[in-house]
């Protein structure tokens, strides 16, 4: 089985802490439609014949797109690739995007999942952010969404805003529930370099991101989730039973995935390739018959790291004999001898051969999975 990612990168505005590629501008949107569609003809042998387990369109504002421009590439897709007539396919919505008529255009070419930029469902915040939608819209869209036939939803939250005092936290978090929201993806706010946000911070127009306060809301989350019954799948989500995001999963497990448009990643098990961040380049590649991507081959410890980190992140954790099994004694036996400290601080849980972080590992999960890596030969 494999993923297919597909990068729309165009804005109605930039937020203040996005560092994804994107424009703010749409005036190529109908030239990168095309493009992508050719693109999809010229990466078909990437896959190597894999059926498609899940498409997701992410940005940027894929919700932009019209509903011929949407129906143009899922044709290309479908024209191209075998896709399993139950695959997941993911669109990502902007609140202010969903109304009545797109919604049935994006069921109508075959979308039949939404992920929604909610943030917050408080309009201080949502204005922190540069968010263009309010509060109410967050909550409207919503409903909007199930009414048109999509039950199968995940929403954004974003904690650790300057503006989301504790009790806001929760009421954002009791929000989200009391709305059954199959899934949940909440991610502390980060402040990325060269963003708007990190700039007006460091000019003093904006307030300046706390650290506890970021651990603090994320303790808060993991109690409020496990309380609603949602189960903490991995760092940065939480779905009711049986409500696994399939395509990001299959990430997290390694599995191989195309991405198409610009900046788009593509992964194969072995290597990774990633087409140029720049609609110009991008465009002229494409109309060339050239895919404009670099690439890297992946060393057996570089493989090795990264199915330690994206395996600790899950409540799956990692499988010393599955390790054994990929990559040999020596990386298990590297894998035990150092996650044993991790085990006897508690942050680490054993059973057989599975370990898994614990609550307490949680919170240290990136440095927990650095003090696994193999360093190259």
């Amino acid at each position: 089985m494999a993923g297919i990612y597909i990068h729309i990168p165009f804005c109605r505005q930039k937020c203040h802490y996005c560092n994804f590629y994107s424009v703010a501008s749409q005036s190529t949107m109908p030239a990168i439609t095309d493009a992508i569609s050719h693109e999809i003809e010229l990466q078909q042998s990437y896959l190597k014949g894999k059926t498609v387990e899940t498409i997701y369109f992410g940005g940027g504002t894929p919700s932009l797109l019209t509903e011929g421009m949407l129906a143009k590439i899922m044709k290309s897709l479908r024209n191209q690739f075998a896709i399993l007539a139950e695959a997941e396919i993911t669109l990502e919505a902007n609140p202010d995007d969903i109304t009545v008529e797109k919604s049935r255009a994006w069921r109508s070419a075959g979308i039949n999942r939404l992920s929604i930029g909610i943030q917050s469902f408080r309009d201080e915040d949502l204005q922190y952010l540069n968010r263009v939608h309010s509060a109410e819209k967050a909550k409207q869209c919503i409903q909007l969404a199930r009414e048109t036939g999509f039950d199968n939803l995940t929403i954004d939250l974003i904690f650790g805003i300057p503006t989301l005092s504790d009790e806001a936290w929760l009421a954002n978090i009791k929000t989200a529930t009391d709305l059954e929201i199959p899934h949940i993806s909440a991610y502390a706010l980060t402040v990325e370099p060269k963003t708007a946000l990190e700039i007006m911070i460091r000019k003093g127009k904006a307030a300046p991101v706390d650290e506890q306060q970021l651990a603090h809301h994320f303790e808060m989350l993991m109690t409020e989730m496990q309380i609603k019954s949602y189960l903490h799948y991995e760092i940065s989500n939480y779905c009711l039973p049986g409500q696994f995001a399939r395509h990001n999963t299959a990430y997290w497990k390694g599995e191989t995935y195309l991405g198409l448009g610009p900046s788009a990643h593509s992964y194969n098990g072995k290597s990774r390739q990633w087409n140029v961040s720049g609609i110009k380049e991008y465009l002229e590649a494409i109309s060339n018959n050239f895919i404009p991507s670099e690439s890297e081959i992946l060393s057996i410890e570089q493989q090795y790291n990264e199915f330690v980190m994206t395996g600790l992140r899950t409540m799956w954790g990692c499988n010393s004999s599955e390790i054994e099994q990929k990559f040999g004694k020596a990386f298990s036996d590297n894998f035990k001898d150092n996650i044993a400290l991790w085990i006897a601080k508690k942050c680490i849980s054993k059973t057989g051969e599975q370990f898994t972080l614990t609550p307490k590992g949680i919170l240290l999960a990136d440095g927990i999975a650095s003090d696994l890596f193999v360093l190259e030969k």
